[in-house]
């Protein structure tokens, strides 16, 4: 496991898992179901990546806009490729909606919308609502590998 995945919360976050990636619970939700999309190896340059994580990602993004769909009806997705302060091959994945979305007891406004995702504003889930979002996500998951 690289180190970006572990700070993202694995395995607590972890939502789906794949051969070449993982997909991870956002634990600052700047809209309800922001998804972490973590590459599973230590490239740390997206063109570092083996091919099959290339083709793979089909695949991968495939199920997450379907999971997502159903789950927060979302209006647009942005795939934010950061990597800043965490330096591993992930994308932040922000599914975008005017007004709110809610689920297990959360509710979060898309506070951009219809702008740049605001993740300054985002929400911060505590030990409980990870685990009750990520069980959320995985029942809306259409499947796994």
């Amino acid at each position: 496991m690289n180190d970006t995945i572990l700070r993202f919360g694995y395995p607590a976050t972890l939502v789906a898992d794949y051969r070449h990636w993982m997909v991870l619970l956002r634990p600052d939700q700047p809209t309800l179901g922001s998804l972490v999309l973590a590459a599973r190896g230590e490239a740390k340059a997206f063109g570092s990546l083996p091919a099959a994580a290339y083709a793979e990602l089909g695949t991968v993004s495939a199920d997450i806009e379907a999971a997502l769909k159903r789950a927060v009806t979302y209006e647009k997705i942005n795939y934010l490729m950061l990597m800043m302060v965490d330096p591993h091959v992930h994308y932040h994945v922000i599914p975008r909606y005017a007004g709110t979305r809610s689920a297990e007891g959360l509710t979060i406004a898309d506070a951009g919308w219809p702008k740049a995702p605001a993740l300054g504003e985002a929400v911060s889930l505590d030990a409980r609502q990870t685990a009750k979002l990520a069980a959320f996500l995985k029942r809306n998951w259409r499947q796994q590998p």
